[in-house]
């Protein structure tokens, strides 16, 4: 007997609409969409499939909006009522577990390269995209490693955002903070104008 084929990927048109489905707020789904382009850029340096870890960030959060878990459940609410509703829509298992794995409460472990970035750009993401918010310009083509370690350093910003996250994540990865941070606000310059960080022209 030949092996089965793996079930095709869902393509991202239809990930996308339902993103949008249970999800309204802007900011949101432009951090899913930074995600998405982080974790595009990290598949293609560790030569995995792009496409699949793209869908992983894509989605990772489109379920928080309506099930928020303020109590940290496992089994209820985000991320877990997400993945339940995926697992419908044939998304493939290894991304459910990235999504289950990015929430440390769930209990599941990161075992994967992808579900490892997942975690590891999630936070950073958001405090990327906040310190690029803070310019005048709020280009994320201003932004640098060192502007974002600084903003770190800032307990009173972007409180929201877990610095130990971020450093865990980079640790679990295997890569350099300084390098993590770069790489990150590199791929998310490639989708600046959709996560709106392209900058906004000055006044005159």
């Amino acid at each position: 007997m030949t092996p089965s084929a793996p079930a095709p990927l869902p393509d991202r048109a239809t990930a996308l609409a339902l993103m949008h489905e249970y999800t309204t707020s802007e900011s949101l789904r432009k951090h899913m969409l930074a995600v998405e382009a982080a974790m595009r850029a990290y598949a293609v340096r560790f030569g995995e499939d792009p496409e699949r870890w793209a869908l992983a960030g894509l989605m990772h959060d489109f379920d928080y909006e309506r099930f928020p878990n303020a109590a940290h459940s496992p089994t209820e609410e985000h991320p877990a009522e997400g993945v339940r509703i995926l697992r419908q829509h044939g998304f493939p298992e290894d991304i459910l577990q990235a999504i289950l794995g990015h929430a440390s409460y769930t209990g599941v472990a990161r075992e994967t390269l992808m579900a490892k970035a997942l975690f590891a750009v999630d936070e950073l993401t958001g405090l990327i995209t906040a310190t690029a918010l803070v310019r005048p310009s709020k280009s994320i083509h201003e932004v640098d490693a060192s502007a974002v370690k600084k903003k770190m350093k800032d307990k009173a910003f972007a409180r929201g955002v877990s610095r130990e996250d971020v450093r865990q994540g980079a640790e679990e990865l295997g890569v350099d903070l300084d390098a993590h941070i770069q790489f990150v606000i590199d791929a998310m310059r490639v989708s600046a104008k959709a996560l709106g960080l392209a900058g906004v022209a000055s006044g005159g």
